[in-house]
């Protein structure tokens, strides 16, 4: 049979021809006849590029969180900490979808093909934050958004629309990654940098090429020889910071006992919540080490804990947010400390770092922790202020439910997961006093110098009682335990 007269030709030429009621759109705007006959993906294709798709994903939020904590640019910090959260609920989507379409079991936790994970585990263990960007923003999320739309052109408009709908917007993300990965690498990769990247690159090339691309369509080529993961990955839980941060163990500003103090004033506290807020870098710090050392949980784990992980990246920008608004110059007035993450993430294990994040976020939801801060944002007439401390109480309560769910729910009982996350957070040391004699810092207190240039760049008159303030934790001692750098 000739192709003229082949049935899909002949079907082709009719779809033409054929006309929808008073010139509707066909087939509910999906397409048009003549796309809709042309036959498309099997669901067996169609699925086995979802699970590669599903793979990616997969370890593009597991290389992020590998790097989170000991990447010192605070921007990438928290660029990562959204980017992982977005690869998380891609990872989500794709799982649904699979098993949707007679995949059970799912077979998701197989590797695709050796090329990919080579491809990845050279990612995670790049040596630079330069080699790093280039391999995960100008190589493989651009190959994951060509095989993605290459999934999306090829599957059935109508038969498979619910998978092209959710490559639609895992493709709309993906471009917002790509976009921001563009502008970081163009910022942070010099020719010296690039140069040297290029031995580490040819091997992610040819790995990506080993396995036919990120969907396996491609003709196959040979596996490189491992580089930079020729030596097994060990996760870096301490954190680092730029230089920014040129006191990072500074404790001089108890900033709880500043504001639950009723005679200071509310523009002294808000200006003190975006300290806070600002401070919790710490979170992501430390959370992104609970999600790579906790091996193993089924995925809605890895989801709703990288939503908080990015939640509390959040308010760390807001924060800077606040001190832009009242013409503050943060790196400069500001010593944010980041104790608690370093606290947690080297002295104890997984399961207690969670028992602890649970204990205090339970100290957060009386009178006395989120809502208390949101009525002095209110008190304050501050309406950026009052912004801030909403979302940031409302994210407060998902991050509690999210703990029940993960943590409480391994537990013996409530009562024993709130008890035993204060005796985790009681084997915590903060040595206060051994890094003053070692020179990691004189605890200065900051806040004197923070406060007057405030008030002089709003018009403000100092209030003597605020400006005056000089507690640190250490002069607290009963307050350490509730130093909320995790609020």
């Amino acid at each position: 049979m000739s192709a003229e007269t082949s049935p899909l030709s002949a079907a082709a030429t009719h779809a033409r021809s054929y006309r929808t009621h008073a010139g509707l759109p066909s087939l509910a705007g999906l397409a048009s006849f003549p796309q809709a006959v042309e036959p498309g993906l099997s669901v067996e294709e169609s699925v086995r590029r979802l699970k590669v798709h599903h793979y990616a994903w997969k370890r593009v939020h597991q290389v992020l969180l590998a790097r989170l904590t000991s990447e010192p640019i605070y921007e990438l910090k928290m660029a990562f900490s959204l980017h992982a959260h977005i690869a998380a609920e891609h990872v989500a989507a794709i799982r649904a979808r699979v098993g949707e379409m007679r995949e059970p079991p799912l077979g998701l936790d197989r590797i695709p093909h050796p090329g990919l994970e080579l491809l990845f585990d050279e990612i995670r263990q790049a040596p630079t934050t330069e080699e790093f960007l280039i391999g995960l923003y100008e190589l493989v999320l651009p190959a994951l958004q060509d095989a993605m739309q290459r999934h999306r052109r090829e599957a059935h408009p109508v038969a498979d629309q619910p998978t092209i709908r959710m490559l639609r917007f895992a493709l709309l993300e993906a471009e917002d990654l790509i976009d921001y990965g563009g502008r970081a690498v163009s910022a942070l990769v010099g020719a010296e940098a690039r140069a040297a990247a290029v031995p580490g690159v040819a091997v992610l090339v040819q790995s990506l090429v080993a396995a036919g691309g990120l969907d396996g369509v491609a003709p196959k080529g040979e596996l490189p020889a491992r580089r930079h993961s020729a030596v097994p990955f060990r996760y870096d839980g301490v954190p680092r910071r730029d230089v920014r941060f040129p006191d990072p163990y500074n404790m001089g500003v108890n900033a709880e006992v500043f504001l639950y103090d009723p005679a200071m004033p509310a523009d002294g506290k808000v200006l003190m919540m975006y300290y806070k807020r600002l401070r919790e870098i710490d979170v992501p710090e430390m959370m992104a080490s609970i999600i790579a050392e906790t091996p193993d949980k089924p995925w809605g784990y890895y989801r709703d804990m990288t939503r908080q992980l990015w939640d509390e990246a959040r308010h760390a920008m807001l924060g800077e947010v606040g001190f832009v608004a009242a013409g503050v110059d943060w790196p400069e007035h500001v010593r944010v400390n980041f104790t608690w993450s370093l606290g947690l993430n080297t002295q104890l294990t997984p399961k207690e770092r969670h028992a602890v994040l649970y204990f205090i976020e339970q100290g957060l939801m009386p009178k006395t922790g989120k809502r208390h801060e949101w009525e002095v944002a209110i008190s304050s007439r501050n309406p950026l202020a009052a912004t801030i401390q909403d979302f940031d109480w409302a994210d407060e309560v998902l991050h509690a439910r999210v703990g029940r769910d993960w943590y409480v729910s391994d537990m013996p009982s409530p009562h024993e997961a709130v008890a035993y996350g204060d005796r985790c957070w009681s084997k915590v040391l903060m040595g206060w006093e051994q890094w003053r004699q070692s020179g990691l810092t004189g605890h200065a207190n900051w806040w004197t110098g923070l406060y007057h240039e405030h008030c002089e760049r709003n018009g403000i008159t100092p209030d003597p009682r605020a400006a005056a303030f000089d507690v640190s934790y250490q002069s607290v001692r009963a307050d350490l335990r509730d130093l909320s750098a995790s609020a």
